[in-house]
């Protein structure tokens, strides 16, 4: 079992950057698929990056490619989402989140088996 705890949100201006963390305790991040989803006011939750257990494979969904990169610590149990670029429609509650999912596709929204509180980012025009 691990436990998720999202920080690094907050107020930016367009075109202004925010790096999230995500710290981990209980077991180590890289037992895990890693993703951080968004949800907007009055929104469904979307999946915009994930990282695969082994590290190798990486996805990010097409209105954040180019701007956000998601990456892992192993020493310090930590994935991240560096934001570059951000837009006024990046604004949501980022949640990062976890599952013990060690297949070829990624794994759906459901099959997430641990999930952060959440950090708002909020993007000012």
């Amino acid at each position: 079992q691990v436990q998720l705890v999202e920080s690094g949100g907050g107020l930016v201006q367009a075109g202004g950057s925010l790096r999230l963390s995500c710290a981990a305790s209980g077991r180590t991040v890289s037992s895990y698929a890693m993703g951080w989803f968004r949800q907007g006011t009055g929104q469904e939750r979307e999946f915009i990056a994930g990282l695969s257990w082994s590290g190798k494979n990486i996805y990010y969904e097409d209105s954040v490619k180019g701007r956000f990169t998601i990456s892992r610590d192993d020493v310090m149990n930590r994935v991240y989402l560096q934001m570059n670029r951000l837009k006024p429609e990046d604004t949501a509650v980022y949640t990062c989140a976890a599952a013990e999912w060690y297949g070829s596709r990624w794994p759906t929204l459901q099959e997430y088996d641990y999930w952060g509180q959440g950090t708002q980012v909020t993007v000012s025009s």
